[in-house]
């Protein structure tokens, strides 16, 4: 029975090992590099989620801080890894891993760096293309929105935390979006993260007098079958990892028409 423990234990590590891969790309002769949990997605079609840090981050606090492998098990999830050359509010010299902010900013290294790593998971794994994801927490944020701006079609839902597109969106396609803004935030007021809001309803069609809100959550139904989730925590900048199995079922129930 002692041997019989032991031979699970082991069988169990090296399983978990092997779901956790890196992946190195090169885009424009720069490396890029990404962290990716295969789930299902080797035996049947998955949902994909692209998680990207913040500014100053790397794929392995965002492992420990954004765990939705932890909470979407079945799922394809593609931890992102930034590179420095992006001025953060506290790196002015860019010195830091980040993401562009803007759409055509640094030659577009990051929306080249998730088309390329999109097009080489799309050849290794049984993707759905109607469940692709993306969250982000800060400068990842801001990051997710640059690629709905840019990359809208290619995504069922978005999760943005601690950073929203702004004006930034005006123009995008509309697509259902999870804002968590901190009203405590410090580093990225609360005041302004709420001004994005409005845009938002404003492409989805929402009636803002229409939300739902149970506790710090208000939910808005827009036009072809879209939703606002609108989470504003007493909380400062740090990401919510008490909402993340919440945000998970908010990806299941959206898939891209």
């Amino acid at each position: 029975m002692k041997n019989l423990i032991i031979i699970f234990v082991i069988v169990l590590f090296t399983g978990n090992c092997f779901a956790q891969k890196e992946l190195n790309f090169e885009v424009e002769g720069t490396k890029r590099m990404a962290v990716i949990y295969e789930g299902e997605a080797k035996r049947k079609k998955s949902s994909v989620v692209f998680v990207f840090h913040g500014h100053g981050g790397n794929v392995r606090n965002a492992q420990r801080k954004l765990n939705f492998h932890d909470a979407w098990k079945e799922a394809l999830v593609v931890y992102m890894q930034g590179i420095p050359g992006v001025q953060g509010i506290t790196d002015k010299a860019g010195t830091k891993n980040g993401w562009q902010k803007n759409p055509n900013e640094l030659e577009d290294r990051d929306v080249k760096f998730f088309d390329e790593a999109l097009k080489q998971l799309s050849k290794d794994y049984k993707i759905d293309n109607k469940k692709i994801y993306a969250v982000g927490h800060s400068n990842g944020a801001r990051f997710v929105n640059v690629l709905w701006a840019m990359r809208g079609e290619k995504f069922a839902a978005f999760c943005s935390v601690a950073a929203q597109g702004g004006l930034m969106i005006k123009d995008a396609s509309p697509i259902s979006i999870w804002m968590s803004i901190g009203e405590n935030d410090p580093i990225v007021p609360a005041k302004g993260q709420k001004l994005s809001i409005p845009v938002v309803q404003k492409i989805l069609k929402i009636d803002a007098k229409k939300g739902e809100t149970d506790g710090e959550i208000t939910t808005y139904k827009g036009t072809n079958k879209t939703e606002l989730i609108v989470e504003i925590r007493d909380a400062g900048h740090e990401f919510p990892q008490d909402s993340i199995p919440k945000m998970v079922e908010f990806f299941k129930r959206n898939v891209k028409n």
